[in-house]
C-alpha cells in the first residue's frame, strides 16, 4: 500500500474510533503491521524472535489508537512509532534481554589500556593493527569490546590502515526509507529530550560543523568540558534509542 494511501486510511479509520467505531481498530492493526514490523526489526538480536517483538510493538500500537487526538492534526506514525518502540524496549528490560557480555567487556578495557600506553609511548594514536599486536585479539573483537565500553565513537575516528576508512564509512545506509525515517523519528524524539546546553552542543558541533575548541568558545566553555558533555550526550542518545 502507497503511504498517501496509508495516511488517508489511517485518518479516515482513526476518525471511526474516535466516533466510537471498534470495528476501525482491526483495520488500522492490519494496514499498520508494517509499520510495526520494521520497529520490531530494530530490536532482533536482543534475546527474542521476531514474531515477539511483533507482537509487543501491536500491544504499542493499540495503546497509540486508543490514546490518538486526532484533533491533534499530527501525523499518527509521528504519534505511534515512540509507543511501539517504547512498549518493546520496557518488554526487553523487563525480560533482562539487554545485557552485553562480560568477555566483550574485558575485551574493551584490554583494548583501551593498550591504546592508552601506546599513545604514551609513541606520541600518536595507535592503529586496529597496533592494538591486535598488543592485544592478540582479531579486529572484530577489538570492535565488538570498545562497542561494550564506550558509549561513542567519533565518525571521524580511523579504523584501517589508511586515513581514508574511518567509522562514518562503514555505517550502513538502509535501502529501505521506510526504516529510515522511523530511525529518524526516534533520533529526533530523543534529541528534544535534552537539556538547552546539550542542545546548544549538539546544533553547534553537528549542525552547524564547529570544532569542539569553536563550539567550546561560543559557549564560554573549555575544550575538555565540551568533549566530556559529548561523552555523556551520546551515551544518553543511546540509552534512549537502544533501551
Amino acid at each position: 500500500m502507497a503511504q498517501s494511501e496509508s495516511y488517508k486510511n489511517n485518518e479516515t479509520n482513526l476518525k471511526r474510533v474516535a466516533e466510537g467505531d471498534d470495528g476501525a481498530i482491526e483495520e488500522l492493526i492490519k494496514d499498520n503491521y508494517t509499520l510495526v514490523t520494521a520497529i520490531a526489526r530494530r530490536f532482533v538480536g536482543r534475546g527474542s524472535d521476531l514474531e515477539d517483538l511483533i507482537q509487543i510493538g501491536m500491544i504499542g500500537m493499540l495503546k497509540a489508537i486508543r490514546s490518538f487526538d486526532v484533533s491533534r492534526g499530527t501525523a499518527f506514525s509521528t504519534y505511534a512509532v515512540p509507543m511501539i518502540m517504547g512498549e518493546i524496549k520496557k518488554f526487553l528490560r523487563d525480560d533482562g534481554m539487554i545485557k552485553v557480555g562480560r568477555l566483550r567487556k574485558q575485551n574493551g578495557y584490554r583494548v583501551m589500556r593498550a591504546k592508552e600506553a601506546f599513545a604514551l609511548q609513541n606520541g600518536y594514536e595507535a592503529k586496529m593493527s597496533d592494538i591486535a599486536d598488543m592485544t592478540g585479539l582479531s579486529n572484530e573483537e577489538i570492535v565488538e569490546g570498545l562497542e561494550a565500553i564506550s558509549p561513542v565513537s567519533s565518525l571521524s575516528a580511523v579504523i584501517g590502515e589508511g586515513d581514508e576508512l574511518t567509522v562514518e564509512n562503514t555505517v550502513a545506509v538502509s535501502d529501505n526509507p521506510f526504516e529510515e525515517e522511523i530511525e529518524k523519528m526516534a533520533l529526533y524524539e530523543a534529541l528534544g529530550t535534552l537539556d538547552a546546553t546539550w542542545r546548544k552542543i549538539i546544533v553547534l558541533r553537528y549542525f552547524k560543523s564547529l570544532s569542539q575548541q569553536q563550539t567550546a568558545e561560543r559557549l564560554g566553555l573549555t575544550q575538555v568540558k565540551i568533549s566530556r558533555e559529548e561523552k555523556k550526550i551520546f551515551k544518553y542518545l543511546r540509552e534512549q534509542l537502544e533501551g
